[in-house]
């Protein structure tokens, strides 16, 4: 059995994709939050809309939301600098807003892309938009969907195991976000109410590796830790498990196998990130 859990828990990079407005408030906050705690570079960007035709045809209007965007983005620069954090910008154009923020998570090697994610509806459900979904099914880096007006999570982090080597790197990242952040660590392995008694054991076993392996990391640290074993739904349990415990950050692997398996669009990720009451970081 491996010493470590992963070296992936770390935040040196930090891209925020932002579009302004009220869905972006609470990604812009915890990226520069995050930023800050952990040391990390905070790369700023927005997608302008266009597409050649329309370049041809309204130049001039192009040219103006280039210029209201970089003048955003110099404005929320001027907050990250003035708090010590390395920063730069870029403005991209394109049809689909996701395709632009995942070359620019490639081609910049970031650690994770913060974006926000939006509510419809003043008694509606948080939903995700498309883009939001498609960046956390297709960047090749962590993402951490934010819904409007959060901080900096400072009372209880949950993150979710089913064991996998991809578990196993969430698992990693939680416990580095909780210990910079000084709050407890909840570790939740979920099974099904159908599973065998060999499956619950296993998910059993699985939280037990990941608490005598991060206890020594988190040794001093002031960071308390729990396991838990839970029934149902996967996404339904670590939802219910975040309000209950009132978690105001979910860490999940991209995909796994057993509870966790196939988190991608359309599955359990997206259903976590739609539903949580909080910040969801997808590990890659």
């Amino acid at each position: 059995m491996a010493t470590r859990l992963s070296p992936v828990g770390r935040l040196q990079r930090l891209l925020l994709a932002t579009g302004g407005g009220e869905s972006s408030a609470g990604a812009g906050a915890l990226a520069l939050d995050l930023a800050a705690a952990h040391g990390a570079e905070l790369l700023l960007m927005r997608v302008v809309l266009t597409n050649p035709e329309y370049e041809s045809m309204a130049p001039e209007r192009v040219e103006a939301e280039t210029a209201a965007a970089r003048e955003d983005l110099e404005a929320l620069a001027g907050q990250a600098r003035g708090r010590g954090i390395p920063c730069g910008t870029r403005v991209r154009h394109g049809v689909d807003p996701y395709v632009a923020v995942v070359q620019e998570a490639d081609e910049s090697r970031v650690d994770c892309v913060v974006v926000g994610r939006r509510r419809r509806g003043p008694l509606a459900r948080l939903v995700m938009g498309d883009s939001t979904a498609r960046i956390v099914g297709h960047a090749p880096c962590s993402v951490l969907a934010v819904p409007p007006e959060v901080r900096d999570p400072r009372r209880h982090i949950l993150v979710a195991t089913d064991g996998s080597r991809v578990a196993d790197a969430a698992c990693a990242m939680a416990a580095e976000l909780a210990r910079v952040g000084g709050v407890p660590l909840t570790v939740l392995s979920v099974t099904r109410p159908e599973d065998p008694d060999a499956e619950r054991a296993a998910a059993g076993e699985a939280v037990q590796r990941v608490l005598d392996l991060l206890k020594p990391e988190l040794a001093g640290s002031g960071v308390t830790l729990e396991g838990m074993v839970e029934q149902g739904r996967p996404e339904t349990v670590i939802v219910e498990t975040a309000q209950r415990r009132g978690a105001d950050l979910v860490v999940v692997g991209s995909h796994g196998h057993g509870g966790l398996e196939r988190l991608l669009m359309g599955s359990v990720a997206e259903r976590v990130v739609t539903h949580a009451p909080c910040p969801v970081m997808v590990v890659k």
